[in-house]
């Protein structure tokens, strides 16, 4: 709680805060008495809520520190799952404490293989548990290690092929980031959550610097920008939701404008899909 309070408060400046700029800064963004004064508490009770100390703060409160801060939905979603963790009402909404699974159920995996365009299939760990043919081709970078499933932070920090697969590499990086950051306020007791984060700060200056930075985000809808090794550039409208079955998977589809350079794409990519499908069929029948 206190690295994500304080993290937020060094963002907002007291002119986008509407207050007077008095004094020298030893640290950007406000001073802990101007949330205070923003949200309507004492300078006292705010630091206590900022030490981590939420035993009995109301709702009322953490909206209007949500305010004070200028929270996007996301954010206050997350001091909220904070809030609720740290004073133990957060226990019957985490996930349940079964074995993760590295394969998902048959009949999600034929939905999977009836959509005609992209699809795949994600946990809050980002593990790429399944994907139909489109999917998997699409994201054919991924699959190096037979023996595990491929995770879109580790490919994102540690191989180099995703500079290249990633044209706006920062930006993925900032979002792959802040989907696990959301995840471990969802579920701060993932042991294998807490396990990636340490091997990749340990890997990674660059996953270290963004985990620091404490950012979160809902991941929902949008277009990302995509460069394939086969078919080149692709611009692809996604819509991600989560599985009311499996409420730590998600299921993200993507789609091409009709008749637009990415639809022909994704046409090429199809063929060679199903040519490199009908290939390793043929090897595996030798």
């Amino acid at each position: 709680m206190h690295e994500f309070l304080t993290s937020r408060r060094a963002k907002i400046s007291p002119e986008r805060a509407g207050i007077p700029d008095t004094g020298r800064r030893r640290v950007p963004g406000l001073r802990r008495g101007e949330v205070a004064a923003l949200a309507g508490v004492s300078v006292e009770y705010y630091a206590k809520l900022e030490r981590g100390s939420l035993a009995g703060v109301s709702a009322g409160v953490l909206e209007a520190i949500a305010r004070a801060l200028q929270l996007d939905d996301a954010e206050r979603a997350h001091l909220l799952r904070l809030a609720q963790e740290a004073n133990g009402s957060n226990a019957l909404l985490r996930p349940s404490r079964r074995a993760r699974q590295r394969t998902v159920r048959p009949s999600l995996q034929w939905s999977l293989d009836a959509i005609t365009t992209p699809a795949i299939v994600v946990n809050n760990r980002s593990d790429l548990l399944a994907a139909n043919l489109l999917g998997r081709a699409m994201h054919s970078d991924f699959y190096t290690d037979p023996t595990a499933p491929p995770n879109f932070a580790r490919f994102t920090f540690l191989d180099s092929a995703a500079r290249r697969f990633y044209p706006d590499w920062d930006l993925f990086a900032d979002m792959t980031v802040a989907n696990l950051r959301t995840a471990a306020g969802i579920d701060p007791h993932d042991k294998g959550l807490h396990d990636l984060v340490g091997e990749l700060s340990t890997r990674s200056d660059d996953f270290r610097r963004r985990w620091g930075a404490h950012n979160v985000r809902i991941h929902g809808t949008g277009v990302k920008h995509f460069h394939h090794h086969i078919v080149g550039d692709l611009a692809l409208a996604y819509e991600s939701m989560e599985l009311r079955a499996e409420p730590d998977l998600t299921m993200t589809i993507y789609a091409a404008e009709p008749d637009s350079s990415t639809a022909h794409a994704l046409t090429l990519l199809a063929s060679w899909a199903a040519s490199a499908s009908n290939t390793r069929l043929s090897a595996s029948d030798r």
